[in-house]
């Protein structure tokens, strides 16, 4: 297996499109109940906990930005490898597939609950599930560029959500946030970390990264998706804390859907049903990126054909989420997910970066012995 990727310029896309592929990964069902989960550990602070997160978030991309750039057009797979070594190389590399895996099941797996409580309680998961994996399949075998399309346009068709948090905006109670800076320490700390669940899916930079035109742009549009991500979840969370009375906030399991539910026109009774319709459009872009970076893994690391682990992959989901029924065993596989995402997305990368850069000084030391 090379370690620089050969892709080829008709493959490429520019780095522009770096801001919708960030929001449109990170965006997902988390946002659904994420202000619940904060505010348990920050209280009326949580705001505190989000921002800090932001800064978290834009150190530790910036350190996988510094090990991307130390070769020419490496992905985290080659990477692993050359560090490593083959097989140790290949077994991390498999833990990321095993991630995308498992975060792809626990996405889809949250969403078809909601449409079960919502919606259709008496529709089975493979039913919902076998929707979505033709819709997957069908995107996915259209190749990177449809997928990259299809995140740009449901990135965009999807903003008039925030236009309706107005009615709520409207009834929020200011004195919930008083006494402001009341939380510790260690309380803002698991606010970031509770927010940090929420905000996986930007390691698929380690994928893309070879596939983007105009490297030395990247910065720029990723940490403005970075931002917005963020920004979004702090908006629904500020909503949400001057909304909810402090004892509802703590029970709720879908706050974000909450705030729509009072909202109706002549036209829509109820918004919140068909807010769960769309937020099919924010989910979709999260489960096409999370399945083409499992199967362009494979193909990767063990030279199995994408179309063929697509399918084989997709049977597979489709068995699993047909099995799955109860939200216990949801929230297992959520909290699961969680925590090893921590550890994979936001530690791993600050232990890689000081041994790729041993390395790197090793290989140039040997280089000038050599001569």
């Amino acid at each position: 297996m090379e370690i620089n990727s050969n892709i080829k310029s008709r493959l490429q896309f520019p780095a522009f499109y770096l801001f919708f592929i960030i929001f449109g990964i990170q965006t997902g069902t988390g946002i659904m109940g994420i202000p619940s989960h904060i505010f348990k550990e920050a209280k009326q602070d949580s705001w505190i906990s989000i921002l800090l997160s932001l800064v978290l978030l834009i150190i530790i991309t910036s350190v996988m930005l510094l090990i991307l750039k130390q070769y020419k057009n490496a992905d985290i797979f080659g990477i692993q490898i050359d560090i490593f070594g083959k097989w140790i190389g290949k077994l991390f590399g498999s833990i990321y597939i095993l991630y995308f895996l498992l975060s792809l099941l626990s996405i889809l797996l949250n969403y078809i609950e909601v449409i079960k409580v919502f919606l259709f309680p008496t529709t089975s998961n493979f039913v919902i599930g076998l929707l979505f994996i033709f819709l997957i399949i069908y995107c996915v075998l259209g190749g990177i560029h449809t997928i990259i399309g299809i995140t740009f346009l449901f990135v965009i068709l999807t903003q008039w959500f925030w236009i309706f948090l107005y009615d709520p905006i409207s009834r929020m109670d200011w004195d919930h946030f008083m006494p402001m800076f009341q939380a510790s320490v260690p309380e803002l700390l698991k606010g970031v970390k509770a927010t940090t669940f929420s905000l996986s899916g930007f390691e698929i930079l380690f994928i893309l990264y070879p596939f983007i035109k105009n490297k030395e742009k990247i910065k720029l549009p990723l940490f403005l998706g970075l931002s917005y991500t963020v920004l979004s979840i702090l908006l629904v969370t500020v909503v949400s804390i001057g909304y909810y009375s402090r004892m509802d906030l703590d029970e709720i399991k879908w706050a974000t859907l909450g705030l729509f539910k009072n909202v109706s026109y002549t036209f829509v009774e109820r918004l919140d049903n068909l807010i769960i319709f769309e937020w099919m459009m924010v989910i979709l872009p999260n489960l096409v990126l999370l399945m083409w970076a499992m199967t362009y893994g494979l193909k990767r690391l063990y030279k199995f054909p994408q179309k063929t682990s697509l399918y084989i992959t997709s049977i597979v989901i489709l068995i699993v989420i047909s099995f799955v029924e109860h939200d216990k065993h949801i929230n297992m596989l959520t909290d699961f997910v969680a925590q090893v995402g921590f550890w994979l997305l936001f530690a791993y990368p600050l232990i890689l970066l000081p041994i790729v850069l041993i390395k790197k000084k090793w290989r140039k030391q040997r280089e000038g012995d050599k001569k």
